[in-house]
C-alpha cells in the first residue's frame, strides 16, 4: 500500500503532463515533447535515476507519446485545411534522414549532451519569443530547395535528440520564411509524426537500456510512462485546436516562453555541475 501511495504523485505528474502536452500540441502545433521531456526528466530523477539516464529515457519515451498526439492533432488540422501537403512532401525525405542521424547520435552519446541540447534550444526559443515577438520574417518566401532540405534535416535531427515533435522548431522555421501561421502549425503537426514514429522505433532498439532505468524500460523507452501520458494527450489535443481557432495565442505564447526559459535554464544549471566540476577541481 505504501508503494502505491509513493507512486501517486508520480502518476499525477505524468497525467498532468499529458493534459498540458495535448492542449499545447493542438494549440501551437508542438508534439508535446517540449512539456513531457522536462516533466519526465524530473520524475525519473525523483525515483533515484541518474540525470544522464533520466534525460535519455525522457527524450526517448517522449517520442513514443508524440506519435498518437501528432496523429490526433494532424487530423484535426487537416479537417480545417491547415496542412501544406506540397511543403510536407518536399521536406519529408531530408527530415527523415535527419531523424535517423539524430537517433543514432542520441543512442551513442552521454545523456548529459541531450540535456545541454534541450536546455540551449529551449532558452533560444524562449528568448526569441519574448524579445522578438513581432520580428519580421527573414524573407518573404521559402529559400531555394537545397536550403529547404538542410532546414528540414536539422529540424528532424535536433527534434529527435530533444524528444520533441516538429512544432517547436518547425513553426519557428516556417514562420521565419513568411508561411502563414495556421498552415505552419498544421503542417508541423504532421511533421511531428514523421519525427516521432521512426525516432521512437529506433530508440526502442538502438540504445542499451541504462542499468538504473525504471521498470518497464525497453531500449531507452519507458512503456509505463508512455501508457500514463498518451491517453491524456489524445483526449486534449483536439481541445487545443479548438482553442487556437477561437482565441489569440499571444498571452499563452508568452507564458509558454517563460516556461521554456525556466526549464531550459534549470537544465543548463544542472548540467553545469557535472561539466564544470571536474574542470574547476583540476584548476584548483
Amino acid at each position: 500500500m505504501s508503494a502505491v501511495v509513493e507512486w501517486l504523485p508520480v502518476l499525477a505528474a505524468l497525467l498532468g503532463a499529458g493534459v498540458l502536452a495535448g492542449i499545447l500540441a493542438g494549440l501551437l502545433g508542438v508534439g508535446g515533447g517540449i512539456v513531457i521531456v522536462p516533466v519526465l526528466f524530473l520524475v525519473f530523477q525523483s525515483l533515484g535515476i541518474s540525470p544522464s539516464s533520466a534525460m535519455l529515457i525522457a527524450t526517448s519515451t517522449s517520442l513514443l507519446t508524440i506519435v498518437p498526439t501528432s496523429i490526433a492533432s494532424a487530423r484535426a488540422h487537416h479537417a480545417r485545411g491547415n496542412i501544406d501537403l506540397d511543403l510536407f512532401r518536399a521536406w519529408l525525405p531530408p527530415m527523415v534522414a535527419g531523424v535517423v542521424l539524430g537517433s543514432i547520435t542520441a543512442s551513442r552519446v552521454n545523456g548529459l549532451l541531450l540535456t545541454g541540447v534541450f536546455g540551449a534550444v529551449a532558452l533560444a526559443i524562449a528568448l526569441n519569443n519574448l524579445f522578438r515577438p513581432n520580428a519580421p520574417p527573414l524573407r518573404e518566401g521559402l529559400p531555394a530547395q537545397p536550403w529547404q532540405w538542410l532546414i528540414a534535416a536539422v529540424i528532424g535531427g535536433i527534434s529527435v535528440m530533444m524528444g520533441i515533435g516538429g512544432g517547436t522548431l518547425g513553426v519557428t522555421a516556417m514562420t521565419a520564411f513568411n508561411v502563414v501561421a495556421h498552415r505552419a502549425v498544421g503542417t508541423s503537426a504532421l511533421f511531428g509524426l514523421v519525427i516521432a514514429l521512426p525516432g521512437a522505433l529506433l530508440m526502442l532498439v538502438l540504445p542499451e537500456t541504462p542499468a538504473d532505468a525504471p521498470v518497464g524500460t525497453v531500449g531507452a523507452v519507458n512503456l509505463p510512462g508512455f501508457l500514463a501520458i498518451v491517453p491524456m494527450t489524445m483526449l486534449f489535443a483536439p481541445l487545443g485546436v479548438k482553442i487556437g481557432g477561437r482565441l489569440s495565442g499571444v498571452a499563452l505564447k508568452r507564458i509558454f516562453s517563460v516556461f521554456l526559459l525556466v526549464v531550459g535554464g534549470r537544465m543548463l544549471w544542472q548540467l553545469a555541475g557535472p561539466v564544470l566540476g571536474p574542470l574547476l577541481s583540476q584548476g584548483g
